[in-house]
C-alpha cells in the first residue's frame, strides 16, 4: 500500500475523536512502532524552496531518509546539503536514489575546503591552486552520485600583502581551471560572496563583485550564487542587484535578517522577493540556508507557514 494511502485511511479510520483535533490543531501525527507518518497537508509551492537535513528533525525524526521524505509529504520540491561531500558514498547513493523516487532536486553541496583565516586562491599560490581543483574534480563524482547541478565556492581569505587587482587575477585563474574540469560535465560553481559582519576578512563579499569575476571567469560553469541574508548584511538593495547581475546568477539562498532565520522573522520583504525572482522565470533551487527561529516542532512548523506566507504572491 503506497504510503500517502496508508496514512489517509489511517486518519478516516481514527474516528470522531482524531476529528476534533485536527480542527484545533494545524497538524495531526499518527505513528506506529519505529515510523512516523506526516499528515501535514501537502502544500503547492511556486519554487523549489530546498530545506537541509536536521530542519524538520522534531517532526521527521533523525533518519535522513525519513527527513527527505517528510520534505516532499509537505510540498517540498528540492533538498540541499551543505555536507553532502563528507557522507560516505552509501549514504549518498541512499539519499540521490530516494530524492529522485519523490521527484526531488538536488541542490548546492560545498565542493571544496573553505579557508576562512588565511588567504589561498587569492594568494596564487600553486599549492593552494592544486589541492582546490584536486578537491574539485573529487566533487565531480560527488555531483554525479547526487544527481548535482550546483556546488557552492568560496574563493577564500583575502591577502593582506597583495592589491586586490592581483588578488582577483589569482582567483580568476583559479576558477577558469576549474571551470575547464566541469564543463565536460555540466556541473556548475556558485561563488558564494559573504558578508563582513559574520565572515570578516573574506576576498568575495558582493553580487557585484562576483558578477566581475564572473564575467572574467566566462565560463557556464562559473556562476553566482545570490545568498539573500548575506547580502541585505553587506550592501541591501536586493532586487536592484539581482536584476543587474541576473545572467550570472544561478542560485539563491535564503535566511532573514537579523538572526538568519526563515522568512517573516527579520525586515526583508521575501513575499515581494520571492515574487520577483518568480516573474523572472527563474526556475532553479532557492536553498533554506538557516536556521529556526523557535525550537521544537513548532519552530518547524512556523517555518513551513513562513514559506507558504512568503510564497502566496499568486
Amino acid at each position: 500500500m503506497k504510503r500517502r494511502n496508508f496514512l489517509k485511511k489511517s486518519i478516516l479510520a481514527s474516528g470522531s475523536a482524531l476529528a476534533a483535533a485536527s480542527i484545533s490543531a494545524p497538524i495531526i501525527a499518527k505513528s506506529i512502532p519505529g515510523k512516523k507518518f506526516n499528515t501535514l497537508e501537502k502544500y503547492n509551492f511556486n519554487m523549489n524552496y530546498a530545506p537541509h537535513f536536521g530542519m524538520f528533525k522534531e517532526l521527521a525524526g533523525n533518519d535522513l531518509i525519513d527527513q527527505i521524505k517528510f520534505m516532499a509529504d509537505v510540498g517540498f520540491t528540492a533538498m540541499e546539503d551543505n555536507g553532502m561531500k563528507g557522507r560516505s558514498k552509501e549514504m549518498q547513493e541512499k539519499i540521490a536514489n530516494e530524492m529522485s523516487k519523490l521527484n526531488m532536486k538536488m541542490g548546492v553541496f560545498v565542493a571544496h575546503s573553505i579557508y576562512w583565516k588565511e588567504p589561498n586562491l587569492t594568494s596564487g599560490n600553486e599549492e593552494m591552486r592544486k589541492e582546490f581543483l584536486k578537491e574539485i574534480q573529487e566533487s565531480v563524482e560527488v555531483a554525479k552520485r547526487v544527481n548535482a547541478t550546483w556546488a557552492t565556492v568560496v574563493p577564500g581569505h583575502i591577502d593582506m600583502r597583495l592589491k586586490i587587482e592581483y588578488q582577483t587575477a589569482n582567483v580568476v585563474e583559479s576558477l577558469k581551471q576549474a571551470s575547464g574540469i566541469l564543463e565536460p560535465h555540466n556541473i556548475v560553481m556558485v561563488l558564494e560572496p559573504l558578508n563582513f559582519y559574520n565572515h570578516p576578512g573574506l576576498f568575495l563579499e558582493r553580487v557585484p563583485q562576483a558578477f566581475e569575476v564572473c564575467k572574467a571567469v566566462g565560463s557556464p560553469s562559473c556562476k553566482i550564487l545570490d545568498d539573500l541574508y548575506h547580502q541585505q548584511i553587506t550592501e541591501g538593495n536586493l532586487i536592484p542587484n539581482m536584476d543587474k547581475a541576473w545572467d550570472e546568477i544561478a542560485y539563491f539562498q535564503i535566511g532573514d535578517n537579523p538572526g538568519r532565520n526563515e522568512p517573516t522573522t527579520g525586515e526583508i520583504n521575501f513575499l515581494n522577493v520571492f515574487k520577483h525572482i518568480h516573474e523572472k522565470g527563474f526556475t532553479g533551487i532557492l536553498g533554506m540556508e538557516h536556521g529556526n527561529s523557535t525550537k521544537g516542532k513548532e519552530g518547524e512548523e512556523a517555518v513551513i507557514e513562513a514559506y507558504k506566507k512568503a510564497d502566496s504572491f499568486k
